[in-house]
């Protein structure tokens, strides 16, 4: 599909589809149902990660797609989420099914702090 096919075939259906919470996100990829991809720059990976998902960062992102899984959803992240969005349309005309994270890297820093970061590493360990 090229930019032009997919603007011309957004809907408000789309608009639902490409999006995903931060709630959303931890379910599906505890349960192995999506991959996470952390699109950030090196430097900023370096500095602070989750502890999960891969590191593809963003002007990487057309020399690695052989190491996304094709058959899962694919959840791009990053701070807040315009870099998410960037990487989640690529992938989408790339003919990935790809969605990216409404709540931004830092939601989730912010929500997995003591005993839920606790909780979250085992269950996706399990």
């Amino acid at each position: 599909m090229n930019f032009d096919e997919y603007l011309k075939n957004f809907d408000y259906q789309e608009r639902k589809d490409m999006k995903i919470r931060l709630d959303e996100m931890l379910e599906s990829y505890a349960k192995g149902e999506i991959e996470v991809i952390d699109i950030r720059f090196n430097e900023e990976y370096e500095a602070w990660h989750v502890g999960f998902g891969k590191h593809i960062p963003l002007n990487e992102l057309p020399n690695r797609l052989n190491e996304i899984d094709k058959e899962k959803i694919v959840v791009t992240m990053c701070p807040h989420y315009d870099r998410a969005e960037i990487a989640r349309l690529y992938l989408t005309l790339k003919g990935y099914k790809a969605k990216y994270l409404t709540d931004g890297m830092l939601k989730v820093v912010d929500f997995l702090r003591g005993d839920k970061a606790r909780d979250y590493m085992k269950k996706i360990k399990e």
